[in-house]
């Protein structure tokens, strides 16, 4: 009887000591639940209205650069509904040899710049992080400490100048060849690297540069391209270094100085096919044509970033996360 009653105990004493054992087991995270119907719907607000931001803008510029003279003055300045659409200012635009060169000039820049900023960054970020480099900690410290610290703007003008850059495009490569941020992201992905994969490539007889470019490289192309990315945007959009170095000869100048001259400012766009941004053509309004061209400097990188942006974000969350 005994043993019956003490069996009968032991298994109404279970389910307390089960619900005990469940209630000790820790909370997942707030972020790992299921989302509410109002979380979900405050999501898609907030994502609808942050892609609203984005995309009127640019619809508006869009058509106000396919607008007529006629649909433009009745909208009182940028047009948001089509109206008597046109192609006459990018005809116009087109037609004039200073925006062509200077689309030209940025393309090269662009190019040119990004190859020699990405080949310095690569070989800086591995040779810092391989902990056997000489002197990789002093370098180290000393290029973060430039990120804090630098020569200022006169100073580098001096330097260029010194140095000849006055009225020459490398004045607008080199000066800003070189990002300490982009370096220490690529040096944080190097430097978690398969060790497995590295040792064995040593004992195949490869060097440090077979090394990087058959081992390295191969396995960091998300964080390769999503650098390249901010190298050629920064490049892309750059005008300031224009104004410093390239003030006067206008075959120089890139699209960004050039939009900034002549749609900013308002000056006349030589060598179209109406006088530019004056023009009394009745096709054709100053504000049409000026979208035109905000439009001509939109459309490489529209072209380019859908090449990339599968990268951008296992690139910057990898680098950003290892290291």
């Amino acid at each position: 009887m005994t043993n019956v009653l003490s069996l009968g105990r032991g298994n109404r004493r279970r389910p307390a000591t089960t619900a005990v054992r469940r209630s000790a087991r820790p909370a997942r995270p707030p972020w790992q639940e299921p989302p509410t119907p109002v979380g979900q719907a405050a999501k898609g607000v907030t994502l609808g209205g942050a892609v609203a931001l984005v995309l009127v803008p640019l619809w508006i510029i869009v058509v106000t650069s396919f607008s007529t003279a006629g649909a433009v003055n009745r909208a009182g300045g940028l047009v948001i509904w089509p109206d008597g659409l046109t192609t006459e200012a990018y005809r116009e635009m087109l037609g004039s040899p200073t925006v062509l060169t200077a689309l030209l000039v940025s393309l090269g820049i662009t190019a040119v710049g990004t190859v020699v900023s990405m080949v310095v960054s690569i070989l800086c970020g591995y040779g810092l992080s391989r902990p056997r480099s000489l002197g990789h900690r002093f370098i180290l410290l000393l290029l973060v400490v430039t990120m804090f610290v630098g020569g200022g703007l006169i100073p580098t003008f001096l330097v260029v100048t010194g140095l000849g850059g006055y009225d020459q495009w490398w004045a607008l490569i080199l000066p800003s060849a070189v990002s300490v941020f982009n370096i220490l992201v690529l040096r944080a992905f190097y430097s978690e690297t398969s060790g497995e994969l590295i040792d064995a490539a040593r004992m195949d007889g490869a060097g440090d540069w077979r090394i990087l470019w058959s081992v390295v490289l191969p396995t960091s192309r998300a964080v390769t391209a999503v650098v390249a990315l901010f190298y050629g945007v920064g490049y892309w959009n750059s005008f300031f270094n224009v104004m410093l170095y390239l003030p006067t000869d206008s075959q120089k100048w890139p699209l960004q100085y050039v939009l900034l001259t002549y749609v900013n400012r308002g000056n006349g766009l030589p060598g179209s096919v109406n006088a530019g941004f004056g023009s009394t053509h009745a096709q054709t309004a100053p504000l049409s044509l000026q979208m035109a061209v905000v439009v001509l400097t939109l459309v490489p990188l529209v072209i380019v970033y859908p090449f990339v942006q599968k990268h951008l974000r296992t690139g910057v969350l990898t680098g950003a996360i290892k290291g």
